[in-house]
């Protein structure tokens, strides 16, 4: 049973992910990476990808909405989930050697309903480095 709930749950978050891609996609953004891991440290970036001149850092965050459960998946992107974000983003800067540009931080909410169309919430700047 265990098993088959981690499974639904991975490809729950699967679907997010790529609902998010494609939307942003329609939005105008340009992807330069999805799913990107650091070596040697702890983190993962949901995507990374331009809108116009500025080079956005995507935080997915997908809930399917239960009776009796809170939607708001972007209030899972806490403190801690913002400092790892952050290191990730870093370490994606120096890695891919980008060069001088503005950079931000976006969180994609997405609340899934099983006989309705996804709910999807962009929050532009939802956070801001505080190294």
């Amino acid at each position: 049973m265990f098993q088959a709930l981690h499974w639904g749950c991975t490809a729950h978050w699967i679907r997010g992910e790529t609902y998010a891609y494609w939307s942003l996609r329609r939005q105008g953004y340009v992807f330069v990476a999805r799913n990107y891991t650091p070596r040697g440290i702890k983190g993962e970036m949901d995507l990374v990808g331009y809108d116009g001149k500025t080079l956005a850092f995507v935080e997915v965050r997908t809930r399917t909405l239960r009776k009796g459960l809170p939607a708001l998946p972007e209030l899972g992107v806490t403190n801690e989930k913002q400092h790892l974000v952050i290191r990730t983003a870093q370490r994606f800067l120096a890695e891919r050697y980008v060069g001088e540009c503005p950079c931000r931080f976006d969180v994609m909410a997405i609340d899934n309903c099983r006989v309705q169309p996804p709910v999807v919430r962009l929050h532009k700047e939802a956070f801001s480095p505080r190294m």
